[in-house]
């Protein structure tokens, strides 16, 4: 019996940690605004900058004010975006995206690059 409760006890504590992460969309009725006008400070090194956008809080937009993200090599950085469906509007997360414009950091754009993918050439 104590072998029995205590696997039981190891199992539930075991299976505890894990759960399902699941991103809820949230429709809203109403159209975002359009975006504001903002002042793009000067280039950071190491940094991006992600403009300002509208998100849905209280039963209204709010405008988000843009700010600085530390770069991540290799990836580049996709803003939130708001996509219609069916008459209703779903915003879609800010997010870094796998690839994009230098993927192997060498400075040359991937479209103009021989070997877009040789992190020996830096």
């Amino acid at each position: 019996m104590l072998k029995k409760t205590l696997l039981a006890s190891l199992m539930v504590a075991a299976l505890g940690g894990i759960s399902q992460s699941a991103v809820a969309e949230r429709y809203v009725r109403v159209a975002p605004p359009p975006p504001r006008a903002e002042m793009v400070p000067q280039a950071r090194r190491g940094y991006v900058w992600t403009p300002g956008h509208w998100e849905w809080r209280r039963q209204q937009h709010v405008w988000i004010g843009g700010s600085w993200l530390r770069d991540r090599p290799g990836y580049s950085y996709r803003s939130p975006t708001w996509i219609e469906r069916d008459g209703r509007w779903a915003m879609q997360s800010g997010r870094w995206a796998r690839g994009g414009r230098d993927r192997d950091g060498d400075g040359v754009p991937n479209r103009v690059d021989a070997r877009p993918n040789d992190p020996n050439r830096r």
